[in-house]
């Protein structure tokens, strides 16, 4: 019993003198370059909403917040915003929910525009997307579960658009040439540090046009 009790008093102290990047109660800093604890903090904002907004607050990030709409057929949008992009998203303002804006946040930043930089020498300004909140099942299936569009947790990407005038189409450079394959599939690698589900053509033929990024519960990277 002394021995529990001298590891629970050292881990108290610990917690009590951990640097914030180490620290999992302090607020995620969307700006910072990614930490130990990064990942753990953006999973912690599904079970914590307040939480996402404190971060984008600590952040210094402008949100755009959109009312809540209940539902009675499981397609709710709870602590929902407009997309924070740094570029030019189209169509414009996607609904997303907050810990989906946490997550593209950090792709953004530390994926996507990393790989446009290190394959074509310059970034991404715009993006087409397919939707995001879409209240239906998965595959648009009559009866099965919800995707995670139904609930404005999710985002099809189908091209980007470089800032000199290039636009890398999913359906058409996936299995093109290079470096356009090759930027894909980082993109594609890249996001799957921050969303919890990226599905991509690989997985099936229902992808084949475009990358879906959610932050549901399921983990998968394909």
């Amino acid at each position: 019993m002394l021995a529990i009790a001298i590891l629970v008093g050292a881990a108290v102290i610990a917690l009590r003198y951990l640097p914030p990047d180490w620290d999992p109660r302090e607020p995620l800093d969307l700006r910072a370059k990614p930490g130990p604890v990064t990942s753990l903090k953006l999973s912690l904002l599904a079970r914590r909403p307040e939480a996402c907004f404190a971060a984008f607050e600590a952040s210094g990030l402008t949100l755009r917040r959109v009312p809540d709409r209940p539902s009675d057929t499981s397609c709710e949008v709870e602590n929902a915003v407009l997309l924070p992009a740094g570029i030019r998203i189209m169509p414009l303002d996607p609904v997303v929910t907050c810990r989906m804006a946490a997550a593209w946040v950090l792709f953004e930043r530390h994926a996507l525009q990393p790989a446009s930089r290190k394959h074509f020498g310059v970034d991404v300004t715009g993006l087409r997307h397919l939707g995001t909140y879409n209240c239906r099942n998965v595959y648009h299936a009559a009866a099965g579960r919800r995707s995670q569009h139904a609930t404005a947790n999710a985002i099809d990407l189908a091209s980007f658009i470089l800032s000199d005038g290039q636009e890398i189409a999913i359906p058409r450079e996936w299995n093109g040439i290079e470096p356009k394959k090759a930027f894909l599939r980082e993109v594609r690698d890249g996001a799957c540090l921050w969303f919890n589900t990226v599905l991509g053509p690989d997985y099936n033929a229902a992808h084949a046009d475009h990358l879906h990024l959610d932050m549901g519960p399921l983990h998968t990277c394909r």
